[in-house]
């Protein structure tokens, strides 16, 4: 991979990649279809990352199929698939992992602690290998985007982290693989997560901006449904992932939430539509 983006890279071409974990759905496909428009090559990097999971997480059972992915990824233009195994990525003796420091510990990071060291490391390792002039990331993975976005910084790596629009469910639901999981009941409950987010919207938009009063309508309505257990419910700094007593513009308004056994995460940034 890292030889073919080199050559690629010498004739002059622009390279995209998208990193994913498979099992494509719209949002995926939005990715691919923004990097088609802005590069020359696109590459889709399909890896279910071991590092991102924890001990009684999902790795075992996270949807795969390499076949409808592959149909799907040529369909919206991907040039190339990279798909490595474990043991390429992570040989015997591996010890070396990225680490943000302190960002990496808030939010999502409470209840999965090596979560983000695992995505950071992954993604230097596709970087290096990939070559890509720009990658792409969903605001929906907000925390882990804004976590990507300060590795490149911090690192100097020449490379543009480009921001994708969340892709949604007729319902609001963002799209995700793990929606897989829900059960009838529990899909018709997921349909919360983005319904507390919109009246969030709303009060800041009539002027409320206590954090206070944001977090106690979004919880109402999460609680209207016994299938929902709250993980957290936050507003906070892009910057630092500090919790804000007041919302400005810019500020994250983040929640994840059990749907049943199903952990969903979901997200907006203040005044970016």
């Amino acid at each position: 991979m890292q030889t073919i983006a080199e050559c690629l890279r010498s004739k002059g071409k622009t390279i995209g990649l998208v990193p994913t974990m498979g099992y494509f759905h719209e949002g995926h496909i939005s990715l691919m279809r923004r990097c088609r428009q802005e590069n020359d090559v696109v590459i889709v990097s399909l890896f279910v990352n071991p590092t991102q999971f924890g001990a009684n997480e999902d790795l075992e059972c996270y949807p795969r199929d390499f076949e409808r992915d592959q149909k799907m990824a040529e369909q919206a233009g991907v040039d190339i698939i990279f798909n490595p195994s474990v043991d390429e990525m992570y040989p015997p003796g591996y010890h070396t992992f990225v680490e943000v420091d302190e960002l990496g510990k808030k939010l999502c990071g409470r209840t999965r602690p090596i979560h983000f060291r695992g995505v950071t490391t992954v993604c230097l390792k596709l970087f290096n290998l990939c070559q890509p002039h720009r990658a792409y990331f969903g605001l929906k993975d907000a925390q882990q985007l804004l976590i990507v976005e300060k590795m490149v910084k911090d690192l100097n790596l020449k490379l543009e982290i480009v921001r994708v629009p969340t892709m949604r469910e007729e319902d609001g639901l963002a799209m995700s693989s793990r929606n897989t999981y829900l059960k009838p009941k529990e899909r018709e409950a997921a349909a919360l997560l983005w319904k507390s987010l919109s009246n969030a919207k709303e009060m800041l938009n009539t002027g409320v901006r206590k954090s206070d009063k944001i977090k106690t309508e979004i919880e109402k309505v999460l609680t209207s449904s016994p299938l929902a257990k709250i993980d957290y419910i936050a507003a906070v700094n892009t910057e630092t992932f500090d919790e804000i007593p007041e919302i400005a513009d810019g500020d994250l308004v983040a929640i994840a939430v059990h749907i049943g056994s199903t952990r969903l995460i979901d997200n907006f940034i203040v005044g970016r539509g």
